[in-house]
């Protein structure tokens, strides 16, 4: 009479674990980990374009009491560490971010101011984010106020 085995031993289960376990071993050193950075370049650059824009639509909704505008003030020294949101007559923070340690974000100026109108009044007019590789260029209108995001 043959005797079938209906399951496994501890020393066919301990090799099976070992063996995935060496193959582990080798392929996460391996996986590409740039592709993250590049990831996360592009979404704290749609961040800063999200928010310029809505420093620019605070300053137009609020033109009738607010002769002074709003302003992105970018913080830290260049390379920058983060920004913040402010509303210039009042001397309120509004909002504010910072970036990872792997993003590096440079800019022609620290402000970014906007008018009643929603233009821009004498402030930069690019911030550059960069990490794993990727740049991307964002960049005020100063005429118009307009805002908009393209690799460098």
């Amino acid at each position: 009479m043959e005797k079938f085995q209906k399951a496994y031993s501890l020393a066919e289960l301990i090799l099976v674990v070992m063996f995935i376990g060496i193959l582990a071993a080798i392929a996460v050193p391996r996986i590409n980990f740039a592709i993250i950075s590049k990831q996360k370049v592009d979404t704290v650059a749609e961040t800063i374009l999200t928010d310029m824009r809505r420093t620019r639509r605070l300053a137009i909704s609020d033109a009738a009491t607010n002769t002074t505008g709003f302003e992105m003030r970018l913080t830290g020294s260049n390379p920058y560490t983060g920004y913040e949101i402010w509303n210039r007559q009042t001397s309120t923070l509004v909002d504010s971010h910072s970036f990872d340690s792997d993003i590096t974000c440079t800019a022609d100026s620290k402000y970014f101011r906007f008018g009643p109108m929603g233009n821009a009044v004498a402030s930069g007019t690019t911030i550059k984010i960069s990490s794993g590789g990727r740049s991307l260029a964002i960049t005020l209108v100063s005429a118009t106020g307009m805002v908009k995001c393209d690799e460098s």
